[in-house]
């Protein structure tokens, strides 16, 4: 007959379900867990042998169907604490297995597209008497990030699910807490020694987990285990501007961004195989526009990362993710490097196309002079091949202008924490380069702070100030604000632009108010023989930047010259209202125009339209780190929470407070509730993004809203005060919910 088996006796159980599985790896890797036998399917006798007088036991479900890599059925099946005597305990059993048949498991099973036929052995584990239950997630489950995410309750932990509990969280980062709780019912000790022993399991387990946990007062009782669902490595896009405004600054036209844009993506493509050395390995897309601004991905840095030996995780120290005694080490390895002579060549600035920037700027420069040339005897034909070879040229120049502001970040954070942080300014990092001798002529820096010396000195139209506007324009006339915007009039189309930025001293803002003569002092003989080599060459890296702006700018100047001499042309045909308008126009729509292939009135609608679209992303706060590719900018007012299942969503709310509200809610709507139970599922499956005023990682609305995929937020106080129907935008990343 069979019976109740023991977990962890060492004999072999088939088919004990996924969270009996669960507590037999705990319980063989030494880990400390409550006395547990698992029921078999159907069986109910041999009881007595192990129920105590006395004792409470809590029965939960183990079916075959739960905490898989795909799908979990968390919080799905019934779960009966405190559950005495040998009758209390076979009725616990009982109720466990008849929840197999409830409509939530039917409507949930059908939603996730399992068809398995669900068997149910039931787990029956000895009760700890809880201070205070929890769980751990060792990745945050929302962004991939590399934290630790710790929430907790006072007593027993099926008050992590009950409805309308908002547990207490912490958030700890590379050893540091980034978050933590007023008055929590555990000490922050006890979360610290959680939160390392769930990292330390987790790797032993060989992948991100989360973990529950039940503190009596004196130790740490582990309950389950399961793998976190639908997170892989990478598997979760992340964009960061951090480097992508230090080369294409600001909002961008159509046609600013149909130039700059596939320029980045070719140029971050050549870096990745220079330093790979994998054609295979080529990553389809690095720069992306989100709200009309161009941000790099992250999760293609990684990947390349990975390729060439390094820890993806380091790549959070070069987006401004805080930094942690337990990060990730982003120097090479000595090993790395003999594995990868390319990687060698790379980070020391040696490759064979670094070699070429080096020693190819003038060869970009000679090669954007033969287009410098008259265009009014070109034809339209001559002049769209023109703009072909132009970013040909530019190409070069892209290149740099990606490749030298990252190998400065790099050995920027190489540097000893104490210099990178060393004096920051309200201009955000610190720059090694500051105040260094090589800051070189092609920088209009100095220059501008001198002119405006100047007009302090007398007035904007004095001789001297005159005189000394003429000679920067003659330097420095081809540079504009924003440098890479070509659809902006440049410097020397309108000197009192310039008049006017030295006067409101634009240019002084220049990174590190420390001298490096001071800071190195303080690093000592051992510290500077380190850091002075990082240091010159992160500084020669920066310094480098400013001889690839001046490159940049000048074949910029170009694509003005030869886009505006189109508009000209379309103006004279009666297809736009002004030839600035043309920057409006994608390159495809340019070609299009020009040879007649837009209907009329079509190219007029496209431009209206398009400045309306880049009038309104203005007004826009975006954040400097985006998740995920289906990104919604944000307007109006926000509110609030915690992202408890990733995603972002657009659309009308419905609040829903009892279960007469359910019919209101339609295909696409955005749920509004307090809390909600596992008889809400159905409901779930309607709706295309959940928020709640309650709730946790643990709460029924997390679970069920990441199992069916649908971007969710708890903790929003007041939204089912909210009417009907209003728009709200919903960042399950970040946990916004935007009014309007």
């Amino acid at each position: 007959m069979i019976g109740p088996m023991r977990l962890g006796d060492k004999r072999p159980h088939a088919r004990i379900g996924g969270k009996a599985s669960g507590l037999e790896w705990l319980i063989a890797n030494n880990l400390q867990t409550p006395p547990a036998w698992t029921i078999p399917p159907g069986f109910v006798d041999g009881l007595e042998r192990i129920i105590e007088p006395g004792k409470r036991y809590a029965v939960r479900s183990s079916a075959n169907v739960e905490d898989g890599v795909t799908a979990s059925f968390a919080g799905q099946f019934l779960t009966v604490l405190d559950a005495s005597g040998l009758k209390g305990v076979r009725k616990a059993i009982d109720e466990v297995r008849g929840s197999i048949n409830s409509e939530a498991v039917r409507s949930y099973a059908a939603k996730v597209g399992d068809k398995a036929l669900i068997t149910m052995p039931v787990i029956v584990q000895e009760m700890v008497n809880p201070v205070a239950s929890g769980v751990a997630f060792t990745r945050n489950p929302i962004t991939g990030l590399n934290e630790v995410i710790l929430e907790a309750v006072s007593g027993r932990g099926d008050r992590l699910v009950s409805v309308g509990a908002t547990p207490h969280r912490w958030v700890r980062r590379w050893g540091l807490w980034t978050e933590s709780p007023d008055d929590p019912p555990i000490s922050d000790d006890v979360a610290a020694e959680i939160a390392a022993a769930a990292t330390r399991i987790a790797s032993i387990y060989g992948r991100p987990v989360d973990i529950e946990w039940v503190w009596d007062g004196s130790q740490v009782w582990w309950l389950q285990i399961r793998p976190i669902t639908g997170i892989g490595v990478g598997d979760v896009g992340i964009y960061s501007n951090r480097i992508a405004r230090e080369v294409v600054p600001g909002l961008l036209k159509p046609l600013v961004a149909a130039v700059n844009m596939p320029l980045i993506n070719r140029a971050w493509n050549e870096m990745f195989l220079e330093a790979a050395g994998k054609s295979d390995a080529r990553p389809r897309e690095l720069a992306k526009l989100f709200a009309r601004r161009p941000y790099f991905s992250m999760r293609a840095i990684g990947d390349m990362m990975e390729l060439i030996g390094l820890p993806r995780d380091s790549l959070e120290s070069l987006i401004g993710m805080p930094e942690g005694p337990e990060q990730p080490t982003f120097k090479p390895s000595a090993a790395t490097l003999l594995k990868s002579p390319r990687l060698a060549a790379f980070a020391l600035g040696r490759s064979r196309r670094n070699k070429r920037i080096e020693g190819g700027l003038d060869a970009v420069r000679d090669g954007y002079a033969v287009f410098d040339v008259e265009l009014d005897e070109k034809s339209d034909a001559e002049l769209l091949s023109a703009v072909d070879g132009l970013m040909d040229i530019a190409t070069v120049s892209a290149y740099a202008n990606i490749v030298d502001p990252l190998l400065a970040n790099i050995y920027t954070a190489l540097l000893p924490r104490k210099v990178r942080g060393s004096d920051r300014g309200s201009g955000g990092e610190a720059s090694p380069a500051t105040g260094d001798e090589l800051t070189p002529e092609t920088d209009p820096k100095p220059h501008l702070d001198h002119l405006a010396a100047t007009v302090a000195a007398s007035d904007r139209e004095s001789d001297a100030a005159q005189e000394e506007l003429r000679t920067f324009v003659s330097r420095f006339g081809h540079l504009s604000t924003p440098g890479n915007d070509f659809s902006v009039a440049t410097w020397g189309e309108d000197p009192n632009l310039v008049l006017d930025i030295a006067e409101a001293g634009g240019a002084t803002e220049l990174g590190f108010s420390n001298p490096w003569a001071r800071v190195s002092a303080e690093l000592g003989t051992r510290g500077r023989l380190v850091a002075n080599p990082l240091r010159k060459r992160a500084a020669g890296y920066e310094n480098r930047q400013d001889q690839v702006w001046a490159v940049n700018a000048a074949g910029h100047r170009l694509f003005r010259k030869y886009f505006l001499e189109l508009g000209r042309r379309l103006v004279a045909g009666d297809v736009i209202d002004a030839a600035a308008d043309v920057m409006y126009l994608s390159l495809d729509q340019v070609r299009d125009s020009v040879d007649g292939s837009l209907e009329e009135g079509e190219a007029r609608h496209i431009v209206s339209g398009q400045k309306g679209e880049l009038e309104f992303a203005a007004t826009l706060d975006v954040p400097s780190l985006i998740y995920g590719e289906d990104f919604i900018a944000p307007s109006g007012s926000s509110r609030r929470g915690v992202a408890t299942s990733r995603g972002h969503h657009r659309g009308p709310l419905k609040v829903v407070i009892a279960e007469e509200d359910f019919d209101k809610v339609q295909a696409g709507d955005v749920l509004a509730i307090r809390a909600s139970d596992v008889g809400w599922t159905p409901l779930f499956a309607k709706a295309a993004a959940v928020i709640s005023e309650a709730g946790g990682m643990l709460s029924n609305s997390s679970i069920i809203a990441r199992e069916f995929g649908l971007p969710c937020i708890v903790g929003v106080a007041g939204i089912t005060d909210l009417n009907d129907g209003t728009v709200v935008t919903v960042d399950g990343y970040r946990g916004e919910v935007a009014l309007g």
